[in-house]
């Protein structure tokens, strides 16, 4: 069985080799996904996404902070049912102070640089609950960091 330290380095490996997740929201509880950069916190504890202040997933977060996050391993082959791994983030998410969480971001992200700096976008801090991580389709485990 894994320890919580492997698995918190199953994800930081995770995390370092996937630039997108699908952030879920919800509006008057219709779900809905948007395909994202993204980048983690050190310590796991949050991750980063950069919006438009004037989209859906916005204006569903200002509404109802709670959201989850898919990150994946995929390669659209066959062996992805034991080999791929997803992780489920649940947590709140909250427009962040932008000079807090813009090194992290840009390190990941350079080529979003003037995107992220223009003054429509706002940088998303998801506190995270609980993470899940599956690997291939038995291996489960849960993580609270």
């Amino acid at each position: 069985m894994n320890t919580a330290k492997q698995t918190k380095e199953t994800l930081k490996a995770l995390f370092a080799s996937q630039r997108f997740a699908v952030l879920a929201t919800q509006d008057e509880g219709q779900p809905y996904a948007s395909l994202m950069a993204f980048a983690a916190t050190d310590d796991l504890r949050r991750l980063i996404f950069a919006t438009e202040r004037e989209t859906r997933k916005y204006t569903n977060l200002v509404g109802n902070p709670r959201a989850a996050a898919l990150i994946d391993d995929r390669s659209n082959q066959g062996s992805d049912t034991t080999q791929a791994i997803a992780v489920t983030a649940l947590g709140e998410t909250r427009e962040s102070d932008k000079d807090q969480y813009l090194g992290i971001f840009l390190k990941k992200h350079p080529h979003l640089e003037t995107f992220v700096k223009s003054p429509s976008c706002t940088l998303l801090a998801m506190q995270v609950s609980t993470y899940f991580v599956v690997k291939g389709l038995q291996d489960t485990r849960e993580l609270r960091p």
